[in-house]
């Protein structure tokens, strides 16, 4: 059997998983995106509305003599203290997805923001000289209250509608909770903005297999089935759960180990129960629940902006240094040509994101008849390597071919460098996670020292640049690629 034909997605059937996890979490992203935009958008209008009223409802509007641009003083003080709610709203985590038990954290910051907002506000309004009266001052406090109150509640039970009919909602199924059950589901439950849905509870515990756990609230109107474990990949299958989430202090490293693989296989994407066992890097920054810490696994779903510009950025960069290169290009051509038999270019499967197969385009820098899939030279004195083919690595001119790729959309400028099939093979799980993004012809593994070693050995470079990739950072990149090639690579 062939390299490539080894390389099939039945063998990447956990990395096609992730793929299929990326499209499910960019679009449930983007749902939450564009609810996070909306409830902006409607606090700020809700409480402009509070202000104007309260400015309208003052008699003193009425006496001509005393305010004579009511209506652009209004409009000055209800922006700056709508503009002023919505960041402490923000501040204060009201548009992270997490709400309190019963809903009360909604009411409080309901009263709570308001009172901050005027206050601020007041001092400004004084300062300018608009007629701030203390009546509009109590009558606009008690209008922006009642009005978020109303409309927190309108908009939970907006969102709650849509979950009903599947949109941006993941099945989710709680692993390990034991007695934090109640309150782990009722704070996954009460958070409609997290759009997590538990559905099953999956514990050791026998004496709670075949029960029903209650969600706390007014009322228990709800309660999900209690089944004991272990998580498998088939059991996630079964009751189609997207998310798993997995409570770190009550499940032993093997248990953790074993049901992360099965979500894996399942396409589920996983999410801790608490962040004081996290001390690697590959995990994200942790979400507050109603007091509960959850952390999610590394996700690679990108900013459709930041993947339109990154694209676009590839395209006219390519198009244009093939142009450039063209005379370049030609002359390499001919030395390879002249220095030793065989093809100018060299051509081999290499694996790009998600574990797709492409093409990709090099110049030759060894001898005609060896092997084309074996670790490649560590040193320039390796026999396999020809004359001008020393010089065309030491330069990184080898690699000019790669821009073909590039226009193609099978690499980018900026991303880890795309492996072997038979290494990738070998990979570990965190290893895999370098397919979780487009392959690149520079990187950071590449301006490292550590590139004279296999990529996937020192996979922090890729798992840095995952976590923080962005259209600066690729920039910056390219920059540090600039100088590391006119410094000689020193």
């Amino acid at each position: 059997m062939s390299t490539t034909e080894s390389v099939t997605p039945r063998i990447y059937a956990d990395t096609l998983a992730v793929s299929r996890l990326e499209s499910r979490a960019t679009s449930t992203h983007l749902f939450q995106s564009m609810l996070v935009a909306i409830e902006v958008v409607v606090d700020f209008l809700t409480c402009a509305v509070g202000i104007f009223a309260a400015y309208f409802f003052d008699p003193s509007l009425y006496i001509a003599t005393q305010i004579q641009y009511p209506l652009r003083e209004a409009a000055a003080v209800s922006f700056g203290v709508s503009l002023c709610a919505v960041l402490l709203l923000y501040r204060n985590g009201a548009y992270h997805g997490s709400s309190g038990l019963l809903q009360i954290r909604e009411t409080e910051r309901a009263i709570r923001i308001p009172v901050q907002s005027m206050l601020v506000m007041l001092p400004f309004s004084l300062l300018l000289n608009l007629k701030f009266s203390g009546v509009v001052f109590l009558i606009a406090l008690v209008l922006i209250t009642v009005l978020l109150i109303l409309q927190k509640h309108a908009f939970v039970a907006v969102i709650r509608a849509l979950h009903v009919r599947g949109c941006g909602v993941d099945r989710v199924i709680l692993y390990g909770i034991a007695d934090t059950g109640n309150r782990v589901l009722s704070a996954l439950s009460r958070s409609a903005r997290l759009g997590l849905d538990p559905i099953v509870v999956i514990t050791h515990d026998d004496s709670l297999d075949g029960e029903r756990m209650p969600v706390m609230g007014y009322r228990r109107r709800r309660s999900v089935p209690v089944q004991r474990g272990p998580i498998t990949s088939a059991l996630l299958s079964s009751y189609q759960c997207s998310t798993l989430v997995v409570a770190l202090p009550n499940l032993s490293s093997g248990q953790i180990a074993a049901a992360v693989d099965a979500a894996k296989q399942a396409g589920s994407r996983v999410i801790f129960l608490s962040a004081t066992e996290l001390q690697e890097q590959k995990w994200t920054k942790s979400i507050d629940v109603d007091g509960l810490s959850l952390t999610p696994m590394l996700e690679s779903f990108e900013r459709w902006p930041y993947s339109m510009a990154k694209r676009m950025v590839d395209i006219i960069g390519a198009s244009l240094l093939l142009i450039l290169f063209a005379p370049l290009f030609f002359l390499i051509a001919v030395l390879i040509k002249l220095d030793a038999s065989g093809p100018a270019f060299f051509i081999q499967d290499r694996v790009g994101r998600n574990g797709e197969l492409f093409k990709m385009y090099k110049f030759r820098s060894m001898y005609k008849g060896t092997p084309r899939y074996e670790l490649s030279p560590t040193t320039p004195f390796d026999p396999r390597i020809t004359r001008i083919g020393r010089f065309l690595r030491r330069s990184s001119l080898d690699e000019l071919p790669q821009l073909i790729n590039v226009f193609l959309g099978d690499m980018s400028l900026v991303g880890p460098r795309p492996e072997m099939p038979f290494i990738v093979q070998s990979y570990t799980s965190e290893q895999r996670q370098r397919l979780q993004v487009i392959p690149g012809i520079t990187g950071l593994w590449q301006l490292s020292a550590d590139r004279a070693f296999l990529i996937h050995e020192n996979i922090q470079y890729d798992l840095y640049y995952i976590r923080n990739r962005g259209f600066f950072m690729d920039i910056a990149i390219l920059i540090h690629t600039l100088l590391f090639a006119m410094r000689g690579g020193i």
